[in-house]
């Protein structure tokens, strides 16, 4: 199957550290420092997903590629209020054809959530435990979310083990593999930062059809004909 864009699948390559964030008149500019293995596979042009977000690689060098930051990106995402020194994930572009590791992830970030915990479940063996995640997301973010389906935190695919409404909005709990853990930003965060979230794009597109979908009082003869049934 063919994909129009640039598409990714929520499985991180390698993480890097971020040189800059620069306001200026014509924007916001950001510069990350990656392991040559992943930079010297970018070329001008080429889709890069930073902590989960799509980003245009510019100015590559031997160590780091920059990217612009539009104000869509800056109103969504976290990358604007990243200080220097912080670690993001980097993932390329799946290729065409080549199996799903995750799920589909297309780097278009909904917004972001608030992570309240990300704690050992054996804290005497933190270097071989798994971690549970918690996050809350708004009431809105959380409409495309299910439980035992995928979500995309800070570029991660995840799967949701348990939803559960709070005074605050939704709380969305995930399981985290020692790999995980140790080889993507999750490790650096701590309770009350900000994290990208992409929600299912299947969700998406089910919620969007569901609510184009009928009344009942509306399935006339006539609506039932116009539309192939």
């Amino acid at each position: 199957m063919l994909y129009p864009e640039a598409m990714f699948t929520g499985l991180i390559e390698t993480t890097g550290t971020v040189v800059s964030v620069t306001p200026s008149a014509g924007g916001t500019h950001i510069t990350v420092e990656a392991p040559g293995s992943l930079v010297t596979r970018l070329r001008t042009g080429d889709s890069v997903a930073v902590s989960g977000t799509c980003l245009t690689a510019l100015e590559i060098a031997a160590n780091r590629f920059s990217a612009d930051l539009a104000q869509e990106t800056l109103d969504r995402t976290t990358l604007g209020r990243l200080k220097t020194g912080a670690t993001v994930n980097l993932e390329l572009p799946t290729p065409a054809g080549s199996p799903l590791g995750g799920h589909v992830v297309q780097g278009h970030v909904d917004g972001t959530g608030t992570l309240l915990a990300l704690d050992p479940l054996h804290p005497d063996q933190v270097h071989t435990s798994d971690w549970r995640l918690g996050i809350v997301l708004s009431n809105e973010l959380a409409r495309n979310v299910v439980q035992q389906g995928s979500i995309t935190i800070e570029g991660i695919s995840l799967t949701v083990a348990r939803l559960h409404a709070t005074e605050h909005g939704v709380q969305v709990e995930a399981a985290i593999i020692p790999h995980t853990y140790k080889s993507t930003s999750l490790r650096t965060l701590q309770p009350g930062d900000q994290v990208n979230i992409e929600t299912d794009v299947l969700a998406r597109y089910a919620a969007q059809q569901a609510e184009k979908r009928p009344r009942a009082e509306w399935l006339t003869t006539a609506y039932l004909l116009a539309n192939g049934y």
